[in-house]
């Protein structure tokens, strides 16, 4: 594929996704056409000030002349291909290097540079992409002089909201990637929720992607959850609640419309898509630390084509936990089980249960398996506990940990085994 053909593949796939504008690494420079360049400096424009682009508004920011015409910019989103777009930025951006160095060179030989300025040079066109990291250990080992001779301030985890998961985890640890697996009807999104209204509640900003249920039905839970509201008589609040349940309405709305939740509930999202919209917001809320939680795994779509699902999911899992270095911030993403626990006479899930599970496995940072056995003993009175295992900690230990999970809220509760047997474990 030219050069040419590679530029207008790449303004077409960002018409076609907008994300791709700010979430790629290219540069109004690295256009070999005065118009591309242009064209794609337009879209940054759009982009950043949080408007839609296409070719309708790209028109509306310059003269038509300048941008190549009205046909070539409506015809650009011919010649899009999202899938292959990191393939031809690639390509554009190292066709750019290799031009720029060429004449750095010729212009060191012009003006007689010494080999320091040449190397000098060359290192900031290594810069210039925002791709490269400093790789050498000089930096981080002259930091670590002094560890042992004072106190570590260290940042802590990002607590669970429940005192034993956090002796396990101390938190949830920035850059870790954290897979919270079971079957359907479990609790699992309780869970998260759980998890979310801690985190906001201590001044952190939970980024919630609810790829399974819609943002209404995740705030009702939430709703019941904070106000301790039986979510059957929140169906009709008006004529199920009593009237101290509703003189604690207002109050319960208002706490969580400070908590700093957000909820994105587009059911058809890809990583790329995830990347791009929690980006935006870490960087409109650049003072609170950001804690991303997915609902679920398997509802994420795949780039491309891929062979089957289980190759998919490993794809999925490997750009998570990417995702969770890049933002260094927790990522917690819930996950299916397969059936094969409820074969077994032992219906604790391991972590081979672990639904389409490609790389999850070698992926995760935790995998936590959670486990309910009055969901299974249902001719018995409930015991209402939540069994979490950390099944994989690669920081730290593992165990097994009990929760009380009222079902009716949806809330979590510590568990006390001296409590729980005088009955006053709620």
């Amino acid at each position: 594929m030219s050069y040419e053909l590679a530029e207008k593949s790449l303004l077409g796939a960002m018409f076609e996704e907008n994300y791709l504008i700010l979430d790629s690494l290219m540069q109004a420079r690295f256009f070999q056409g005065h118009v591309n360049q242009t064209i794609y400096t337009v879209m940054r424009e759009l982009a950043q000030e949080g408007k839609s682009v296409d070719y309708i508004t790209v028109l509306t920011r310059r003269e038509p002349s300048e941008l190549g015409g009205v046909n070539y910019v409506y015809g650009l989103k011919r010649f899009a291909n999202v899938v292959r777009f990191d393939e031809y930025e690639e390509m554009i951006i190292d066709q750019w290097k290799k031009q720029e160095t060429a004449r750095l060179l010729r212009q060191a030989i012009e003006q007689s540079w010494s080999t320091d300025d040449i190397q000098h040079a060359l290192g900031e066109l290594e810069e210039l992409q925002g791709g490269r990291e400093l790789t050498t250990l000089t930096e981080h080992l002259l930091a670590q002089y002094e560890r042992p001779f004072k106190p570590e301030e260290r940042e802590s985890g990002i607590s669970t909201g429940l005192r034993d998961l956090d002796k396990i985890l101390n938190g949830f640890q920035s850059s870790e990637y954290i897979v919270v697996a079971a079957r359907p009807s479990m609790g699992k999104t309780d869970l998260l929720n759980q998890f979310a209204l801690q985190a906001s509640q201590d001044g952190h900003m939970p980024i919630i992607f609810s790829l399974e249920m819609s943002r209404n039905s995740m705030i009702d839970r939430m709703i019941a959850s904070t106000g301790e509201y039986n979510r059957l008589r929140m169906r009709n609040p008006y004529k199920y609640f009593t009237e101290p349940q509703k003189d604690r309405w207002t109050p319960t709305l208002n706490y969580l419309n400070t908590g700093g939740i957000h909820i994105d509930d587009r059911s058809t999202m890809t990583v790329r898509k995830i990347k791009a919209k929690a980006r935006n917001i870490i960087r409109t809320n650049p003072t609170k630390r950001p804690i991303i939680f997915i609902d679920y795994l398997q509802f994420i779509r795949p780039e491309g084509n891929v062979i089957n699902q289980t190759v998919a999911i490993g794809q999925i899992s490997n750009e998570l936990k990417a995702m969770a270095k890049e933002f260094d911030c927790p990522v917690v993403v819930l996950s299916q089980l397969s059936r094969a626990s409820e074969t077994r006479y032992d219906k604790h899930p391991v972590m081979s249960d672990l639904r389409d599970s490609g790389n999850i496995e070698q992926d995760a940072d935790v995998i936590a398996l959670l486990h309910r056995e009055d969901y299974y003993a249902r001719d018995q009175a409930p015991t209402n506990i939540m069994e979490i295992e950390i099944a994989k900690h690669r920081n730290g230990p593992t165990g097994k940990i009990k929760t009380i999970y009222s079902k009716e809220t949806g809330k979590l509760y510590d568990f006390d085994q001296d409590d729980y047997e005088r009955g006053e474990n709620r």
